[in-house]
């Protein structure tokens, strides 16, 4: 099946979707509360590893969790010239839940950085304009570490630490030719670009979206500004989004779960019941 194409990872708990706290008693009705599908999208060039780190925040509490993470060459390239690349690989992650016949589940999103926020741009389109997707239950939506606006230093921060362990002449001309194709793109194409793609930032400001959100972010976070959150922040509060949101203030680029693991999986799990109860 088309789906089949992506590299992702399911989890499935020997009884998903429901609270494990509230499971009914044997031989009674099911009172038990309903958890959420959780669909994790990793930032740019992260591992299975380390996005599994957060995957058992949900699935030790009874959660089906989804894990997948763009291909950091459509990330850095495709979307900085404009190209919508991602809306597939959107789409066909949404195809996995019809796969595994969950789609009736409710949907917690869990986004990082502006890799994962730019995929989830398209997600936010299907779910509004394809007929397949209409009908799926979003409840709730977590930003880690983003949405971050145009920061080409961020971001050559980020693609340098993805191509750690290339060789440094690859690296090097990577790198360029990036830095070319963002200024050009900013300079001469952004202008004729917009009339049919709108930057994924731009589009988060303005989302049709209603359901609440979480933001988790740090000022010590030399890739995403955190006024670039806080900007995100205030527009969607002024869209009557239930919204809240954290500065982990020391905290570095999607680095609040290592510094501070009791509290993050607190604000996750917290925010997550809340979700499926209001």
């Amino acid at each position: 099946m088309p789906s089949a194409e992506l590299d992702y990872t399911i989890e499935i708990p020997d009884q998903p979707c429901r609270s494990r706290e509230n499971s009914p008693s044997k031989g009674g009705k099911e009172a038990g509360t309903r958890q959420p599908l959780v669909i994790l999208l990793g930032w740019g060039g992260c591992s299975d590893k380390n996005l599994a780190k957060y995957s058992a925040i949900y699935h030790k509490r009874g959660c089906i969790v989804i894990r997948y993470t763009a291909p950091w060459h459509m990330v850095f390239f495709s979307e900085s010239l404009g190209i919508p690349s991602l809306r597939v690989l959107a789409q066909k992650l949404l195809d996995l839940l019809f796969d595994y016949e969950v789609e009736k589940e409710p949907l917690l999103f869990h986004v990082f950085s502006n890799a994962g926020a730019m995929l989830y741009r398209y997600v936010l389109e299907l779910l509004q304009t394809h007929r397949r997707f209409c009908h799926l239950r979003v409840v709730g939506t977590i930003f880690d570490s983003g949405p971050g606006d145009s920061n080409l230093v961020g971001a050559l921060q980020a693609l340098s630490a993805i191509l750690e362990h290339r060789p440094a002449a690859l690296r090097l001309l990577l790198l360029v030719a990036f830095t070319l194709v963002a200024v050009l793109f900013h300079m001469l194409l952004a202008p004729l670009t917009t009339l049919f793609h709108t930057h994924f930032y731009d589009r988060l400001l303005n989302a049709a979206s209603r359901w609440p959100e979480l933001y988790l972010y740090s000022s010590a976070d030399e890739v995403i500004r955190a006024r670039d959150v806080e900007r995100v922040v205030e527009a969607r509060l002024a869209h009557q989004v239930q919204v809240r949101s954290v500065n982990f203030v020391s905290s570095a680029h999607v680095s609040h779960l290592r510094d501070y693991p009791t509290y993050y999986t607190s604000l996750c799990v917290d925010f997550m019941r809340s979700c499926v109860h209001c």
